[in-house]
């Protein structure tokens, strides 16, 4: 009896466990992780159309502020620094480094040959305010790294001023050469001096002439007072004249008096003659 009961128990929970078993649902299988995403291929950063000299400071152990101190250890620019330092312009460029927070500067340098080559007492024969245009010209009043010299638009603006017709300066970058025209030279960039966010500093192979320098004048119309002493010089020229004539009449005159003196002389010595004659009849 007992044994029949546990039979009967034991028959029960199976019965329950399969029906369990059979309600129960399938887990639901688990969603595929998410692929992370490919990350993108750098941009490759511009390449620069101006070398880098060997010669050239770092800019980690450089003053961005002190354009004596660049120019001198990068050397060959004396010259370029005694015409800073002349005429003033290498404090105020150090000083708009100082206060400029964005645009900066870039210096196309000229080195001591390009000086040398040119004409003799060039330098010499040029007044103060030349002198400084000529130092302004080389002089752009933005930061152009060695990558974008083919962005300019021409003709550039210098510190000179921007007047295509006496200050042009046109840039042409072709490949990896970058030429500037003045409309007196022809100059190349030959590489890097310096650069960093605000300040470029380019050596030049020819000092660049401005064309202003070489501008024939046109001779300037005359003055009112040139004018003006016009009448004044035919007035002296009929008086001229007149005394010229004055003088012709003197001479006619002093001619006539001789003229009637010696007829008086003969007249008196005829008579005197006559005279004679009759007492000695």
């Amino acid at each position: 009896m007992k044994q029949a009961t546990l039979f009967s128990f034991f028959s029960l929970l199976l019965l329950l466990s399969s029906t369990t078993l059979a309600i129960s649902p399938a887990a639901a299988p688990k969603a595929p992780g998410k692929t992370p995403p490919t990350p993108k291929a750098a941009a490759p950063s511009p390449k620069p159309l101006v070398p880098t000299l060997p010669q050239s400071p770092d800019s980690s152990d450089s003053v961005p502020d002190d354009i004596t101190r660049i120019l001198k250890k990068a050397k060959t620019f004396s010259v370029l620094i005694r015409l800073l330092k002349t005429t003033e312009i290498m404090n105020n460029i150090n000083s708009q480094l100082i206060t400029a927070k964005s645009g900066g500067i870039t210096i196309l340098a000229p080195d001591d040959s390009a000086f040398s080559n040119l004409k003799a007492g060039f330098l010499n024969s040029l007044n103060e305010g030349q002198k400084i245009e000529l130092v302004q010209f080389h002089i752009l009043p933005e930061f152009v790294s060695s990558s974008n010299f083919d962005s300019l638009s021409n003709p550039v603006q210098t510190v000179a001023g921007k007047d295509p017709a006496r200050l042009p300066l046109n840039v042409n970058a072709l490949g990896n050469s970058v030429n500037i025209s003045t409309g007196v030279v022809n100059a190349t960039v030959l590489g890097v001096v310096y650069s960093d966010n605000k300040l470029g500093i380019y050596h030049v192979d020819k000092v660049l002439l401005p064309l202003d320098f070489f501008l024939t004048n046109k001779a300037p119309a005359l003055a009112p007072t040139a004018l003006a002493k016009a009448p004044k010089a035919a007035k002296d020229n009929s008086s001229e004249e007149d005394q010229e004539e004055a003088k012709q009449d003197q001479n006619k005159s002093g001619a006539v008096s001789l003229v009637s003196i010696r007829g008086t002389m003969l007249l008196s010595l005829g008579m005197a003659l006559v005279a004679l004659a009759t007492m000695w009849s």
